[in-house]
């Protein structure tokens, strides 16, 4: 996903940083906003951003916005923009949009449009969807000072089944693994139902093994957690 191809539309305070985040990323990314000022601003921090109502379909087919991998609909002060952009997208065949909702009532109608994913302004929620986008192993993610983070990813496939210590995370990663997070099938006693539930294996031991669908939660530098996601996946 590192050669991904991303619209962010809408450059406010999520989109913006969204925008930059995938960029540090590697992706290929053009940002789009109606706001003049607002796309001279982000020149020096985005490689190709571009002033245009994303309500036009022309302007948008201008811009091939049909063959991005993904698109995201950050536009933050108007929903129904946000609609309007939503269904031009869907029009025009993105593979993938995801679009923005500030309240449970837009997220709503954002499910009945069949949006692929919805995005909430919860703070860190751009940058853990830029993980997510480059790397869709990611499922939570916590940014710390100094360019440290602490992120929950699937075990990626080739440490899978592994002990903790044959797994080389401080010596060759320079991560910590902070806990392990397994999955189990248990009977619902009213229900007579399987369900699925979650358990922390609380500090993990030397042998502990991680299984393939176990969930791990690891700390480290952002560029040291990607590469250990890269290599291993």
């Amino acid at each position: 996903m590192r050669n991904s191809k991303i619209a962010v539309i809408g450059l406010g305070q999520m989109g913006m940083a969204l925008a930059v985040q995938l960029s540090e990323y590697g992706a290929e990314v053009i940002g789009i906003d109606h706001n003049l000022t607002v796309v001279e601003g982000a020149k020096d921090k985005i490689a190709y951003v571009v002033n245009m109502d994303s309500t036009d379909q022309n302007a948008l087919l201008s811009q091939n916005i049909e063959e991005v991998d993904t698109a995201v609909v950050t536009i933050g002060e108007n929903f129904e923009n946000v609609v309007l952009t939503t269904v031009i997208l869907q029009e025009i065949g993105v593979k993938h949009i995801i679009s923005r909702a500030t309240n449970k009532h837009q997220q709503l109608i954002l499910e009945k449009m069949g949006v692929h994913e919805i995005l909430n302004p919860e703070a860190n929620e751009g940058k853990l969807l830029a993980h997510r986008l480059i790397h869709p192993s990611i499922k939570k993610f916590f940014p710390l000072p100094d360019e440290y983070e602490i992120v929950e990813i699937d075990t990626p496939k080739r440490v899978a089944n592994m002990m903790l210590k044959d797994m080389g995370l401080r010596e060759r990663y320079n991560l910590n693994l902070i806990t392990i997070k397994s999955c189990f099938e248990t009977l619902d006693p009213v229900t007579g139902k399987t369900k699925q539930e979650e358990h922390i294996t609380g500090v993990p031991k030397a042998d502990s093994v991680i299984k393939g669908s176990d969930k791990i939660v690891i700390m480290g530098k952002k560029g040291d957690v990607n590469r250990f996601i890269e290599v291993n996946s």
